[in-house]
């Protein structure tokens, strides 16, 4: 496999893959046929305040489980661990099924670190270098949101079209060449986030389900992504065992010396 394909492999399972309360059998939490808690006509910004109040509040937070990665339907299957110290690191651990590490990925506002324990190889690059796998818009606390299931604030703020039927809402808009649409389950959490830029021919999907109560509040164990930029595939499926909230967690990171830098 040629060292930019086995790269962008990793990479791309790293980044999408990348509480008191820990749970080994899930106990999922039944999304209702109403809404939790009954809207009225309240106007849209008492509507935000209703949606962001339900996001998970955190310090760290610890996930593992198992991702299958497809990538133009060549599928990977993998146990993942990823921690998230709020607004100031993401870092990713995959390992094959024998325990084996295979990558290490250590994302901050302003860097990307990635290494490749299987051919000694390693990525470092500013925070921009995810942006040709994403959308030039995607920042650290929106990538964030998208793993954790949590609002965006650019897509929840007054610019944004809310709609509501029945207590489900809508969240739609653009932000610059970024077309988005949000719809909230009637748990009034994220369940399906579309991200579109035309011109570029890139689109993001992500679907959460199997919402976990974590303490006091709620946290999807099930979260698929699908991507796609110009001719080019990727498909994530995270599916999450453990759930960890504000414990203390450890960010381990080094290059050893025979690790190869590339661009």
């Amino acid at each position: 496999m040629r060292k930019s394909t086995l790269r962008n492999s990793l990479l791309v399972l790293l980044l999408f893959s990348t509480a008191m309360a820990c749970k080994t059998k899930k106990a999922i939490v039944k999304t209702p046929d109403v809404a939790v808690v009954p809207v009225a006509n309240r106007k849209k910004a008492e509507n935000l305040v209703l949606l962001k109040a339900k996001d998970i509040p955190f310090n760290t937070l610890s996930m593992k489980g198992k991702v299958s990665l497809d990538m133009n339907g060549n599928v990977n299957n993998v146990n993942i661990t990823i921690r998230i110290q709020k607004d100031q690191k993401i870092w990713a651990s995959v390992t094959a099924i024998a325990g084996i590490e295979v990558a290490r990925a250590l994302i901050t506002p302003d860097s990307v670190l990635l290494r490749n324990n299987l051919q000694s190889l390693a990525v470092k690059k500013p925070f921009s270098y995810l942006n040709s796998f994403t959308n030039k818009q995607v920042t650290f606390k929106m990538l964030q949101a998208i793993l954790t299931g949590n609002t965006i604030a650019e897509f929840t703020n007054d610019q944004a079209e809310l709609n509501s039927d029945a207590g489900v809402f809508t969240a739609s808009g653009t932000q610059g060449e970024l077309a988005f649409r949000v719809l909230f389950n009637t748990l009034l959490k994220t369940g399906e986030l579309n991200m579109n830029e035309v011109r570029a021919a890139k689109a993001l999907k992500v679907v959460y389900s199997d919402y976990q109560q974590v303490t006091d509040a709620l946290f999807p164990s099930v979260i698929k992504i699908n991507s796609l930029s110009g001719t080019k595939k990727t498909n994530l499926a995270f599916d999450f065992s453990k759930i960890e909230r504000n414990v203390q967690l450890d960010y381990p990171f080094t290059l050893p010396k025979r690790f190869e830098i590339i661009n």
